[in-house]
């Protein structure tokens, strides 16, 4: 693995963000995967248009297509049967239930502690406040493909059945059976899913966002997905509503001298081995750090599972970079915003208030990401791409919505009218002026 030594290089290289997908590398190669499947080499964006617009105006009839075309299989139902969804269980090792049983009971004590309230205040004028109302209808997005991940099932799913969710509806890719695998089913039914559809990419966010005749229109959709599934997100808002524009995968671990560098390599490759496009950066502090944990990750991907993805993710978006001091690493780290940020350094809780910008803080070296992502409690679909500097991890504020509560009495007509009045004039907007000043002549006229 490199080692930077030069911050402005690391500034301009692993550490950049704003870059243009389409006119990458990975742009070049998503064109050529196009044309295999699509007989042009059609952009990412332009694949996502053609999807959108062919479900919108044929519905079932353009996800059986795409199906054949992108999955490889004549798909009759897409709906999951519920009994399947039920059985699921016993077709998945006790062990593993088990553990789905424990993430599902640590992330439902998680979110029952922080579900938003309404709230009401009142002063001489009247009474204001919010109402907090469960969105009626959510679509949940699981990733498939070079991994299944029932995790992400329950991250989604529990949360929004606390917040009181009318109903819970899962798109996965199906697998070789034609639905997702087991263990998404067995999630599935142990967070309390209402229905699964085997339906993945751009053509899951299309049926959600515009509803066809077996896959209902819901309200928002929630979850991760590839390239393809951010583009399709980004191009039905407004439609639905939708949580984040998600990215690949990334984490920057800070580490000192103090963790084993086979410890801090560990976690490199738990990142990495996600996908090519996952990006998974540390920050050294001291050359002596650096070369220590660049022999460890070369010692430990030698053995290592899904070799070819880490070595593909290391080469495009992974480095040590060499920091002199804790102050500069804290203001790259901010400066990167990352999704995942581990503080392997001495008195971790120390620099726990310098962090901006982080979808996740890990602090110290018993704080696993990788426990993180399963069972610790709070949600593993965290901003990436740089957008931890405006948004948040799913929470259950992304389960409801507000509405804003105004009951204002007389007196606050007469307190609060004059200047409501005068800055409408100031605006224009002499109708909304009257407006205030009828309640006025009303009162006159019945002689209060």
């Amino acid at each position: 693995m490199r080692i930077i030594a030069d911050l402005d290089v690391a500034r301009s290289t692993i550490l950049r963000r704003g870059g243009q997908p389409e006119d990458s590398e990975g742009g070049q190669a998503a064109r050529e995967a196009n044309r295999r499947v699509w007989r042009e080499p059609l952009t990412i964006a332009e694949v996502v248009d053609r999807i959108l617009r062919d479900v919108a105006s044929e519905g079932d009839t353009a996800l059986r297509r795409i199906a054949a075309r992108v999955d490889g299989f004549q798909a009759e139902e897409f709906a999951v049967p519920v009994d399947i969804v039920g059985a699921a269980r016993a077709a998945v090792p006790r062990k593993t239930v088990h553990a789905l049983e424990l993430a599902a009971e640590r992330i439902r004590w998680f979110h029952e502690r922080h579900v938003p309230r309404g709230w009401e205040i009142r002063d001489e004028t009247g009474v204001y406040g919010q109402v907090v109302t469960p969105i009626e209808r959510v679509g949940l997005l699981v990733p498939g493909g070079r991994a299944t991940y029932p995790s992400t099932v329950l991250m989604l799913a529990i949360p929004a059945r606390v917040c009181g969710c009318r109903e819970v509806v899962v798109c996965s890719p199906p697998g070789p059976e034609g639905r997702p695998s087991p263990v998404i089913l067995a999630a599935a039914a142990i967070a309390g899913v209402d229905r699964v559809f085997a339906l993945g990419g751009a053509q899951a966010v299309a049926a959600l966002a515009y509803g066809t005749a077996s896959v209902p229109r819901v309200d928002k959709i929630l979850g991760p997905g590839n390239a393809y599934v951010a583009e399709a997100k980004r191009r039905v808002f407004g439609t639905v509503g939708i949580d984040q524009i998600a990215g690949p995968t990334e984490t920057l671990i800070i580490a000192d001298d103090s963790p084993d560098p086979s410890i801090v390599a560990a976690d490199v490759l738990a990142q990495a081995e996600h996908d090519p496009m996952a990006a998974a950066i540390v920050i050294a502090l001291g050359e002596n750090a650096a070369a220590a944990i660049a022999a460890a990750i070369a010692t430990a991907i030698e053995s290592a599972p899904r070799r070819s993805i880490l070595e593909a993710s290391l080469a495009h978006n992974g480095g040590v970079i060499v920091a002199p001091s804790i102050d500069v690493a804290m203001d790259l780290a901010n400066a990167y915003a990352p999704e995942h940020l581990a503080l392997l350094v001495r008195d971790p809780w120390r620099y726990v208030p310098l962090v901006r910008h982080a979808g996740g803080v890990f602090v110290g070296e018993p704080s696993i990401e990788a426990i993180g992502d399963y069972v610790a409690g709070p949600s593993h679909v965290m901003p990436t791409g740089g957008t931890a500097r405006f948004s948040s991890p799913i929470t259950c504020h992304d389960f409801v919505k507000i509405t804003s509560l105004f009951a204002i009495a007389e007196t606050g007509v007469a307190r609060l009218g004059p200047a409501a009045a005068d800055l409408a004039r100031a605006e224009g907007l002499e109708n909304h002026a009257r407006a205030i000043e009828a309640r006025d002549r009303e009162k006159e006229h019945v002689g209060v």
